[in-house]
């Protein structure tokens, strides 16, 4: 498609809520995975260190 202004870009030709929309709520779902993960990764860090000192006492 071609767009005349910024305006109508952003507009979609009336259906920019549901695109910017569904981006928004992707993006957003996607920084929660990775928050998720990162969160994850360092418990079972935490984790496997402790066991490591407590099988070394």
């Amino acid at each position: 498609m071609h767009w005349g202004s910024w305006s109508e870009f952003w507009a979609m030709g009336g259906y920019g809520l549901y695109v910017w929309g569904s981006y928004g709520v992707a993006f957003f779902a996607v920084l929660i995975e990775i928050i998720s993960l990162i969160r994850g990764q360092k418990h079972t860090l935490q984790r496997l260190r402790r066991m490591r000192n407590w099988e070394s006492e």
